[in-house]
């Protein structure tokens, strides 16, 4: 199956561009975390798991220039703010194709991006599930 890297970086090596890896840690969340759990420990977990996929992006894209960002803040507004602010053609990102009460409890950063975001959004599904045209 295709990742979502994947679509990124062919996108990137047919326009000659650079691929912009980009991994926001949401603060936000840090608000709903119990008392007896650090800050501290949560956010440099978050950060580690962040390095972690920006590696992965690094690893992959091999046929690309790629640079790496990760920032604090809200997912959804940081991925918007950055694409404008890098004069990016198109963000590429995954969902996990969530809907009814799952999407409505579970919230949806993809779904929040394509609403609110100028630049163009390819959403690519990454639960495991092959769609038609998957050929791996």
């Amino acid at each position: 199956m295709t990742s979502v890297i994947d679509y990124a970086a062919e996108l990137a090596e047919i326009h000659d561009a650079t691929l912009h890896g980009l991994y926001v840690v949401d603060t936000a969340s840090l608000t709903d975390v119990p008392m007896e759990t650090t800050l501290e420990g949560v956010n440099q977990a978050l950060r580690k798991e962040g390095e972690a996929a920006l590696n992965e992006i690094e690893e992959l894209a091999t046929d690309v220039a790629v640079e790496t960002h990760a920032i604090d803040g809200s997912p959804a507004r940081e991925i918007v703010n950055f694409a404008e602010e890098n004069d990016i053609d198109v963000v590429v990102m995954g969902t996990h194709g969530r809907s009814g009460v799952d999407r409505l409890l579970l919230g949806s950063v993809a779904e929040r991006v394509v609403r609110s975001s100028p630049t163009p959004v390819l959403t690519v599904r990454v639960d495991g599930v092959a769609t038609q045209g998957d050929d791996d």
